[in-house]
């Protein structure tokens, strides 16, 4: 008899205990994703009171995380993102150290009263928070603990230890370190973020973090349409009982094949998709030039001669910046076409100075692009004429 208390109140076959170990992490995710980050940090949505509540309650109960520090430690990662005071980049303390001791470094910022003070202003401060919360954080953990053991017996000692070593391997380990290092970039934003997977599933949709990165305040973390964001899945669920708002998503593109005319409709849809703009830019101009210098056989490949050309100088190193120059001094079109990238980042700024001036800037770039004698050039300020903006139902 004594052995039937081994297995505790709830006995359950191999794949059962896998199953709501599986159930239980996902929802920590889902709670990070959905309150502390989309919510908390960015504020891109407003989830319902109890929604809210039941995020902080499980958080506080299966983790012991404390919202004000996560927020605090997330903001100031944005920052100063792959810079000197980024609490946890592998550009800066290296990928092996945020891999293995990710959650070491979030625990030295998050204890550190002045980042509290100063980035995680705006998060719960009611009662519970003060007094339970905030002030008993382990305690939930310690319940947690002893939830799982009274009931899965022996077998919840291994779902703890899975559970716990989930938060800081994942979130800290995988996002933080591989998130900056390894996948994909579908936009050169001026961190190193990347997309580990297009399948934001695992890690409820925190695998898109180069999308994040680009566009922080949105509360869908999916840009391409082949891109799969669990999270923003939920969202959707909940909005459709009217348990949350959504404030604020990332733009996308509209066009009018026939429109040639740049005006200010044209200079405002460039400004609202300039991340996109950019993008458009190395695919539509960068790359083609690339290949096209192929015909010499001592050029670097394409691939790797675009991200030098495209990627902001502090990510590729001095191997990176010395081979830069090398093909920037012998070739001539690689200095315009990275001449024609600048300027066209620096259009931005015209367009939040006055619009007449952002058209003016813009009419001047592309007239400048069609004459250039670069054919890939000429036939992007042919495309950027068809941006318009997006349409208001």
């Amino acid at each position: 008899m004594s052995v039937e208390y081994l297995y505790g109140l709830c006995k359950l076959p191999l794949w059962g205990y896998a199953a709501v170990s599986f159930g239980l992490i996902q929802v920590m995710f889902l709670a990070i994703t959905l309150f502390l980050h989309r919510e908390q940090s960015h504020d891109a949505l407003e989830l319902h009171p109890a929604v809210r509540h039941f995020f902080r309650f499980w958080l506080w109960f299966c983790s012991g995380t404390v919202t004000k520090q996560w927020v605090a430690v997330h903001r100031k990662h944005h920052v100063y993102a792959d810079l000197p005071g980024d609490p946890h980049s592998p550009v800066i303390y290296g990928l092996k150290r945020v891999m293995l001791e990710g959650y070491e470094l979030y625990v030295a910022a998050a204890r550190d009263a002045t980042v509290q003070d100063h980035y995680g202003r705006g998060t719960p401060d009611d009662w519970l928070e003060r007094h339970v919360y905030s002030r008993h954080h382990a305690l939930g953990l310690v319940l947690f603990i002893l939830t799982e053991l009274v009931l899965f017996g022996v077998a919840g000692i291994v779902m703890v230890a899975v559970h716990i070593a989930a938060q800081p391997v994942f979130a800290a380990g995988v996002i933080n370190g591989m998130g900056h290092a390894v996948g994909y970039r579908g936009f050169e934003t001026d961190s190193a973020a990347t997309n580990i997977l297009p399948w934001g599933v695992l890690i409820a949709g925190e695998e898109l973090h180069n999308n994040h990165h680009a566009f922080p305040r949105s509360a869908r973390f999916s840009v391409q349409p082949w891109e799969l964001d669990l999270g923003w899945l939920c969202v959707c669920v909940l909005r459709w009982f009217g348990l949350v708002r959504v404030k604020w998503l990332a733009p996308r593109p509209h066009h009018e094949q026939q429109r040639r005319e740049l005006d200010a409709g044209t200079a405002q849809a460039l400004f609202t998709n300039r991340m996109h703009v950019l993008r458009d830019y190395a695919r539509r101009v960068v790359w083609p030039v690339c290949r096209e210098l192929q015909r010499d056989p001592q050029a670097i490949a394409p691939g790797r001669l675009a991200r030098l050309l495209i990627r902001p100088p502090r990510l590729i190193g001095e191997d990176g910046l010395r081979r830069l120059h090398g093909a920037l001094d012998k070739h001539e079109v690689l200095r315009a076409v990275v001449e024609f990238h600048e300027r066209l980042q620096q259009l931005w700024g015209g367009a939040s100075v006055g619009q007449a001036s952002a058209v003016l800037a813009l009419r001047e770039w592309c007239a400048e692009a069609e004459a250039s004698g670069i054919h890939a050039l000429s036939e992007f300020a042919q495309y950027l004429k068809t941006f318009v903006p997006a349409r208001t139902s």
